[in-house]
């Protein structure tokens, strides 16, 4: 109902000067101070008149008797959406150090996203949360068997973006039990792993359920069940949230925020980040929720969070992608008393970022 509320001019710099003064010094303003900082063109007593408005209108309120006022999660609401520009100035700079810190040619994707996080947990001064590909977008660049033991062999799958799996199979036996030499056995997997290859190169990690094992010659069909078993495996494997790492930095900078100098609000975000992550995920990457279609940056503010630890905070969130398909998500966790042009800057270089370098590859 708020989003709809039509301000006057001066309505809208008041409302944008006490969301600039709280969130600069954490302290409610007046009528008098906003009149001395900024540069309003009227009176404290017009000024008064109108933060009486809108705290009428919900988005300013008094947080205790004779103080002034501040920011309501509506207030910071119509900020976000109406008032505020993303900085340019700090866009470019992302941009700029994403661009010469990270070697994308020394690196595994893993090790990038997680130099990214901290880059921009400290451009930003809050915590920077990235998540890796998705197992969708996730191709597969090479695929091996390799003995380790008599009756072992190890299925290993090199990744085009975020390193590599693998899984460890047990031999099937034959019907009168041969066991074949090392130079047999060797020279087979290598047949085996050429067909992997030839029909899985450059296809996703979760095709690999979908392979055509009739396809492989009669002498090699002993090993069918058993590597599709395995494969399927390490296909379910993939698309777990808990092996879909999420990289969080920028921890401490949260301490610094007065809003999170008790010591249980500090716990329950530490808990959500470290240990219930899978709560966290649908919201920071969830690519077809309908309301939000369209929009490139995300933005959840204080009690519009469905996760109670996060009542207190501002998430930022916009996805990453590999062509035109959402790989990623790069967020931006903090207070509500956020800097908001800098978050949603740094949250949409980032992206753009990534989602550049990711399709490049």
């Amino acid at each position: 109902m708020q989003a709809k509320l039509k301000l006057n001019r001066r309505q809208q710099r008041v409302l944008w000067a006490t969301v600039r003064h709280y969130v600069a010094t954490a302290e409610p303003v007046g009528s008098k101070a906003l009149v001395a900082e900024y540069d309003l063109n009227a009176s404290p007593a017009t000024i008064r008149n109108a933060m009486g408005f809108l705290e009428k209108s919900g988005l300013l309120y008094q947080p205790y008797t004779s103080a002034g006022r501040i920011p309501s999660d509506s207030g910071y609401r119509l900020y976000v959406d109406q008032l505020m520009q993303p900085s340019e100035d700090l866009a470019r700079r992302v941009d700029s150090m994403l661009t010469t810190q990270l070697d994308w040619d020394g690196w595994s994707f893993e090790a990038l996203l997680r130099g990214a996080a901290q880059i921009l947990s400290t451009l930003s001064g809050y915590i920077t949360l990235i998540t890796l590909p998705q197992a969708n977008t996730v191709l597969l660049r090479h695929l091996q068997l390799l003995q380790v033991n008599p009756d072992e062999i190890l299925l290993v799958v090199v990744l085009d973006s975020s390193g590599a799996q693998s899984t460890l199979i047990k031999l099937p036996q034959t019907e009168d039990q041969t066991i074949f030499d090392a130079e047999t056995l060797e020279r087979e997997l290598q047949i085996l792993s050429n067909f992997l290859n030839t029909h899985l190169r450059g296809r996703s990690l979760s095709d690999i359920t979908l392979l055509d094992w009739s396809e492989l010659d009669r002498e090699f069909q002993r090993y069918a069940d058993t590597l599709r078993q395995a494969m399927t495996e390490l296909s379910r494997r993939s698309q777990s949230p808990a092996l879909s790492q999420m990289m969080v930095s920028g921890l401490a900078e949260v301490l610094r925020q007065p809003e999170f100098s008790e010591s249980h609000q500090v716990q329950t975000i530490f808990q959500l980040l470290e240990a219930d992550q899978a709560q966290l995920w649908p919201l920071i990457f969830d690519s077809n929720d309908a309301e939000q279609a369209g929009k490139q940056v995300r933005v959840w503010i204080g009690s519009e969070n469905p996760l109670e630890p996060m009542r207190a905070c501002a998430l930022v969130a916009s996805t990453y992608q590999k062509g035109a398909v959402p790989a990623g998500s790069v967020g931006i966790l903090g207070p509500t008393r956020m800097i908001y042009e800098n978050a949603v800057a740094v949250v949409e270089a980032a992206s753009g970022y990534l989602s550049e370098a990711l399709s490049a590859e």
